[in-house]
């Protein structure tokens, strides 16, 4: 064996051994990316709990008045129980005789928060002004203001986190806002104006929004 064929044997074992790290460091590289994906999701799922949390920690001191200026989003696997205890919150608060106000932006998908939280007791509204659409948030006896946040800007994006402000000042402006915004409709009303603009009937509304037909049937009678 003459030395210029044991140096290419070596070079050959070395490149073999070179494309061996490089495929594993690949692996490892998506490994690694998908395991910060997760804790980036776990993450944002911790926020978004708290920022309901806070809701209803806020919603639970109320003596008098809650309003809302909500994104109505449908809720997710995630989110669906959160959305049923913050439902029980506001029976529970409007028997004790609190009042409870949301405004909500008028998309259609939007019906589902906006019919649930009737039921439990709460006097929802629609309206397409721009507050409703940029700016989330709750505020208690005008005492207590809960700022929403959504992780990107869009007006169909989620809240992911907020922050809890006792400002008496800022509470008394967001519901000047809120009593300011303009082309309010009842739910009702926007029920029936969505049936107008989509020529849908009530039982073509429950399908696509997963409601209660018959609950559907009442609010429009």
């Amino acid at each position: 064996m003459t030395v210029e064929f044991g140096l290419l044997l070596l070079e050959s074992a070395l490149l073999v051994v070179t494309i061996i790290l490089l495929l594993y460091g690949i692996h490892e590289g998506k490994r690694r990316d998908d395991l910060l994906r997760e804790v980036g999701r776990a993450t944002k799922v911790l926020t978004r709990q708290e920022y309901f949390f806070s809701i209803m920690n806020a919603m639970l001191d109320a003596k008098q008045e809650i309003i809302g200026c909500i994104t109505g989003t449908p809720p997710s696997s995630d989110d669906m129980q959160m959305t049923r205890r913050i439902a029980d919150a506001i029976e529970n608060m409007t028997r004790k005789g609190v009042t409870i106000k949301y405004l909500l932006p008028k998309f259609p998908d939007r019906l589902q928060i906006g019919v649930q939280y009737t039921k439990a007791g709460a006097e929802i509204r629609f309206s397409s002004c721009l507050m409703v659409h940029s700016i989330r948030y709750t505020v208690v006896d005008e005492r207590i203001v809960v700022i929403g946040i959504p992780e990107s800007i869009g007006e169909r994006e989620a809240t992911k986190k907020g922050y809890t402000i006792p400002s008496e000042g800022l509470a008394i402006v967001l519901k000047n806002y809120f009593n300011d915004c303009e082309k309010q409709m009842s739910l009702k009303e926007y029920i029936l104006e969505v049936i107008e603009q989509t020529g849908a009937t009530v039982e073509h509304l429950a399908r696509e929004f997963r409601l209660d037909e018959k609950e559907l049937k009442k609010l429009v009678e």
